[in-house]
């Protein structure tokens, strides 16, 4: 059918035009028998708070349709339009920045193909997916928020070529002195010290190395996160750790690029805890590059400044598989075809 105010074509069930937000004939909208929301919520597109976090009822921003969050919701996304409000601590607000990732294995087919792959993989794992029965493959689009931080972190730690001086020349002593007092027996001699000079060159640091050659130097390390963080809290166990969706694909969100049988989720999570959960995930990435990169680190700090996040909705597959009593869980990116998470392919 046609829109009867601006001429545009609109599915045959819809109730607004997603162009310019007029109501079709034929049926009610469900803000009462006009179709429109309560004059308490009702704000121009482009208005920075829509209404208080008491309503339970508003326009789009965008093409004035009626959304209606349910409880605990604080991202929701109009099903007709694509536009998204977010609830901040001054209200419900429009979310200017919402994009999403390009949908690109996007039929059952594809997901189980790249499944089938993941789980096969390695010697262990041969024929996994074929021995296991699948019990779910559904997609979503799943709503995440793109935190910007970025990170400067300051630590000491031992220097690498003392710390590996050290370890060598006590492990050289230790294998003279076992040479020394080893006796005269078929086991003793100089291999037998060297032996215990490696059993003991452990002590080195806190032994007979007396911390003379253990120079503490100062490192600092900066980097810039664009740090996604899942918009939903059941879904908390499947939130990226150090997977990078490939942003530079996304594009600005559409209903009409999503297929019908793909729900769009809704988010429980705030912008503002988001940026809490970003934080701490950023300051635990940064601890563990600093103890990857020495093993004696000290006194580590890291300072952060955080920026506005953007909502990017992501198509996801959830594969489950059944395998002699034992669940696997599958998390697939949809649009570039990795792994953003598993459950029980360890």
């Amino acid at each position: 059918m046609f829109c009867s105010k601006c001429g545009a074509q609109l599915p045959d069930d819809a109730r607004f035009c997603s162009k310019c937000g007029a109501q079709t004939g034929g049926q009610a909208g469900q803000g009462g028998a006009s179709g429109q929301a309560p004059a308490a919520t009702t704000a121009s597109a482009g208005a920075a708070a829509i209404a208080g976090p008491q309503v339970s009822e508003m326009k789009c921003p965008g093409c004035g349709a009626p959304i209606k969050p349910q409880f605990g919701e604080m991202v929701v996304t109009c099903e007709y339009c694509g536009s998204s409000v977010s609830l901040s601590t001054d209200g419900w607000r429009g979310v200017d920045k919402h994009s999403m990732l390009p949908l690109k294995y996007a039929t059952k087919e594809d997901g189980l193909s790249l499944v089938r792959n993941i789980m096969d993989k390695g010697l262990l794992r041969k024929h996994l997916e074929e021995e296991s029965v699948n019990e779910e493959m559904t997609l979503s689009v799943v709503p995440y928020w793109i935190v910007p931080v970025s990170a400067r972190t300051a630590y000491t730690a031992v220097d690498a070529a003392a710390e590996v001086g050290s370890i060598a020349t006590t492990a050289a002593l230790f294998g003279l002195m076992g040479g020394a007092f080893g006796g005269g027996g078929r086991n003793s001699g100089f291999g037998t010290g060297m032996m215990e000079g490696a059993m003991f060159g452990g002590m080195a640091m806190g032994g007979f190395g007396g911390g003379g050659n253990n120079t503490i130097r100062s490192y600092s390390m900066d980097a810039n996160y664009q740090f996604p963080v899942i918009a939903m809290k059941a879904l908390a166990e499947y939130q990226p750790k150090e997977y990078a969706f490939a942003l530079q694909q996304r594009v600005p969100f559409s209903t009409s690029a999503i297929p019908k049988f793909a729900r769009i989720l809704n988010g429980d999570v705030g912008e503002d805890t988001a940026k809490s959960n970003a934080k701490t995930a950023v300051d635990q990435l940064q601890s563990a590059k600093a103890h990857k990169q020495h093993h004696m680190v000290q006194k580590i700090k890291t300072e952060m400044d955080v920026s506005d996040p953007e909502l990017m909705h992501v198509p996801v597959w959830f594969a489950r598989f059944s395998h002699k009593g034992k669940k696997i869980i599958v998390v697939l990116d949809a649009n570039s075809g990795g792994v953003i998470n598993s459950i029980g392919l360890d």
